[in-house]
């Protein structure tokens, strides 16, 4: 996989990110904290733990120390969506930043994420960086869900949907060429070819 195409993929996750916190901020405290009976954890819970896992995942892949990698976010520091979106801008110019430093030979790479671990427990780096990405993708998921339920649903979080967003907003990054101008696929669902 190219840096190219992981950049796509992480510009895709940070659209629904935005989304998905743009209707969580909406939410009283007390909405934003509300136990779920639907997913593993409340809106809250999913957000800082998805914030966490991208975090984290990009440290230990910096190869930064253990101690760095393994403290974990604590939800109760986030009382409201604000809180957290303050923090996940920050950490997503971090990650952009990173990503921005990696070149298609380096994630081609075998990445040894556990020294001396055997072969068939080794992946090229680009697994993990894709790992987080979609780890995010179902994290935002849920979140969806779970704004649903609350009538704060942040739409349809589609990749195509992000595609026809950057179409709209004239905007095209270099990976996007290959998106067909002018496919509009608001407005329900449908099969994919």
């Amino acid at each position: 996989m190219r840096r190219e195409d992981l950049e796509t993929l992480f510009d895709f996750g940070y659209w629904t990110k935005d989304r998905v916190l743009e209707c969580a901020a909406k939410l009283t405290r007390a909405e934003f904290q509300v136990p779920s009976g639907v997913t593993t954890r409340d809106l809250r819970g999913t957000l800082v733990h998805t914030l966490d896992v991208e975090s984290s995942w990009r440290a230990r892949l910096q190869r930064q120390p253990e101690d760095v990698w393994k403290k974990e976010l604590a939800a109760t520091d986030y009382p409201t969506a604000a809180a957290l979106i303050d923090h996940w801008r920050r950490d997503e110019q971090e990650m952009r930043a990173w990503l921005a430093t990696l070149d298609d030979e380096t994630l081609q790479e075998i990445f040894d994420l556990e020294p001396g671990s055997p072969p068939k427990e080794r992946f090229p780096l680009w697994y993990y960086v894709l790992h987080v990405h979609t780890h995010t993708q179902q994290q935002l998921g849920d979140a969806a869900v779970l704004l649903t339920r609350m009538r704060q649903s942040p739409g349809n979080i589609e990749f195509l949907e992000y595609a026809d967003f950057l179409h709209r907003e004239g905007t095209r990054p270099v990976g996007h060429a290959r998106v067909r101008v002018g496919r509009q696929h608001l407005g329900g669902d449908r099969k994919s070819t």
